[in-house]
Formats: C-alpha cells, sequence, structure tokens
C-alpha cells in the first residue's frame, strides 16, 4: 500500500474511517476548492475528513507522504528520471521579466536621494 506513513487507526473512541475513503474525500476538497461542508457524503462526515487532514498536517504526515510515494515508486522503476519538469511557481524571475517598468538611472537616482531631493 503506497500509503502505509498515515497514522494507524487508534483504538480509542470509535472505530476509524477508513483511510483511503478520508484520503480521496480530502483529495476530493483539495482538488476542487469546495467547503469541507460540501464533501460527498459517500467520503463519510466531512468533519471527520476534516480532523484527519488537520491531525495529518500538524503531525507531518502530508510532508512525508509524496517522499514515501516517490521512494516506492523508483523502487519498482516507476519513475522516469529522464524528464525533467520546472514548474514557474518555483523559479523566481527578475521584476522586468513581469513587466515592471525600467527608471534607468535617473530613477533610482532620484528615488535613493531622498524626500525633498531634486
Amino acid at each position: 500500500m503506497l500509503i502505509e506513513p498515515l497514522p494507524a487507526p487508534g483504538r480509542m473512541g470509535r472505530t476509524m474511517r477508513d483511510r483511503r475513503q478520508v484520503v480521496n474525500g480530502i483529495l476530493w476538497k483539495l482538488s476542487t476548492g469546495a467547503a469541507w461542508r460540501d464533501l460527498p457524503e459517500h467520503y463519510g462526515p466531512w468533519k471527520t475528513v476534516y480532523e484527519r487532514f488537520r491531525l495529518w498536517s500538524a503531525d507531518g504526515t502530508w510532508d512525508r507522504l509524496p517522499a514515501h510515494v516517490q521512494q516506492h515508486s523508483d523502487a519498482v522503476g516507476a519513475v522516469d528520471w529522464t524528464i525533467v519538469c520546472v514548474d514557474s511557481t518555483t523559479v523566481r524571475a527578475q521584476q522586468h521579466a513581469a513587466g515592471a517598468r525600467n527608471r534607468g538611472r535617473t530613477g533610482r537616482a532620484r528615488r535613493s536621494a531622498g524626500p525633498g531631493a531634486g
């Protein structure tokens, strides 16, 4: 099972929902952007899914999960390392790449001179 790093169900209180059902509910919510209360019933009670998401976020489970899945997939040869993708959300561009106006030297000199200058 690829999602083994998920915490095992506890023994106190009610029996815990199936982890796959909870994970699918969390992924549905995150992919749609809908409110937790709008979670379809087949994922279980929205409060249960939300609480599990909150707990797993707090204890670092969501941080460990992608690394575990990648490691497992690489071990069975399911990862193609020849393909490299750079997402623009992780690459910082200079302000000029975004279309900022270039003021030249006179604009910079005027700004750095302080109030009342020139």
